[in-house]
């Protein structure tokens, strides 16, 4: 609208009030705040998804490791809560053994060590007799070193996401038995 007399006041013809510039603002920074937590959470769930997929992959190959080597071993010599000890296809020593301060699995063979796990919050070897005990799974614990045929190993990996521990715990267990005895 144009204004013909040059004595009549005339208002500007685009222009934003002060309280619609203020309800604009506000509107668009609550957006913004929207939009920004839901990328932080999404980031933060995809990183987290990354993390637990990598660490079960780690802990099932080295698993898979673990328990190749331990069926072709020929006899047990000796075991711990945290140590298992072998005599592998070829007669030497094969050992297994977790380090709780180092918080990993490490493989020792012919002097040469081998980190099969890292991040590992607890690991636990038990050994058994191959008898299974009546109506169920178990087995009996043995009575000499010597007579240990299955071994049984659980751990709980875990790591930090964003510098915190999330919820992305890893546990595997497995009886594993010696086949050549």
């Amino acid at each position: 609208m144009e204004c013909k007399l040059a004595y009549v006041n005339c208002r500007s013809q685009a222009a934003f009030t002060l309280v619609e510039l203020m309800v604009a603002l506000g509107l668009g920074l609550i957006v913004m705040a929207a939009i920004g937590l839901l990328a932080y959470f999404s980031s933060r769930s995809f990183a987290t998804m990354t993390n637990y997929t990598e660490m079960s992959q780690r802990t099932q190959l080295a698993l898979d490791k673990m328990s190749r080597e331990i069926r072709q071993a020929r006899q047990l010599t000796s075991y711990s809560t945290n140590s298992v000890t072998l005599l592998d296809i070829n007669g030497s020593p094969l050992e297994f053994t977790y380090n709780p301060a180092r918080k990993e699995l490490v493989r020792v063979s012919g002097g040469v060590a081998t980190t099969y796990l890292t991040g590992c919050d607890s690991l636990h070897f038990w050994v058994y007799q191959h008898t299974a005990k009546s109506n169920s799974f178990d087995c009996y614990p043995p009575a000499y070193v010597t007579n240990g045929r299955v071994i049984q190993v659980t751990w709980t990996c875990s790591r930090l996401v964003r510098g915190s521990k999330a919820n992305t715990e890893n546990v595997q267990s497995s009886k594993i038995a010696l086949r050549n005895f």
